[in-house]
């Protein structure tokens, strides 16, 4: 039991990279991509559960949600006419993120991912992207996601720089 949220995690990396391989919009790529999102709550939901959370399954889960985003816009946006604007401000997320992360590196000596209720929201939002797509379209869909990705992206980069010590589960900046 005790490796039962972590070997959850791992799935989801391989199920992420079998996006890669898998045709968009697709049942099965619906299939996987639900999968990677349930076992992204249920993994998390196991651990504090079984009393097996630990630093160590928080940053492979970090890791896991990277993966899964990377794969997730690498294999979507090609198949979605997506604004140049849209583009500029994902990758100044990006840009913002990785400041966050060598920051984190740099203070705390290992990755500084942290889970605030700001990043699991834009991780929900993210992860009803194709969804809001199909209903909303791109430009109010990108708006509200790359609006709250940034927000949470800021509030991160803040926590990493005044924070007197990391703490992975922190909800918030004034939290």
């Amino acid at each position: 039991m005790r490796f039962l949220p972590n070997s959850i995690t791992v799935s989801r990396i391989f199920a992420s990279f079998f996006l890669l391989i898998t045709e968009p919009f697709t049942g099965s790529f619906f299939a996987l991509y639900l999968f990677c999102g349930l076992s992204d709550i249920l993994d998390g939901f196991l651990a504090r559960r079984l009393g097996l959370s630990s630093a160590s399954g928080a940053t492979l889960d970090s890791i896991a949600d990277c993966i899964f985003v990377f794969v997730a816009l690498f294999t979507l946006l090609p198949k979605i006419a997506v604004p140049r604007w849209v583009l500029f401000w994902v990758c100044g997320i990006f840009i913002l993120k990785g400041i966050t992360f060598v920051i984190g590196v740099f203070r705390y000596r290992g990755l500084a991912f942290i889970h605030t209720y700001l990043n699991k929201a834009a991780g929900g939002v993210l992860f009803c992207f194709p969804l809001m797509y199909a209903y909303w379209g791109i430009t109010i869909t990108a708006s509200l996601l790359c609006g709250l990705a940034t927000i949470a992206a800021l509030e991160e980069l803040c926590i990493n720089i005044f924070a007197k010590a990391l703490q992975r589960d922190r909800k918030g900046l004034f939290f």
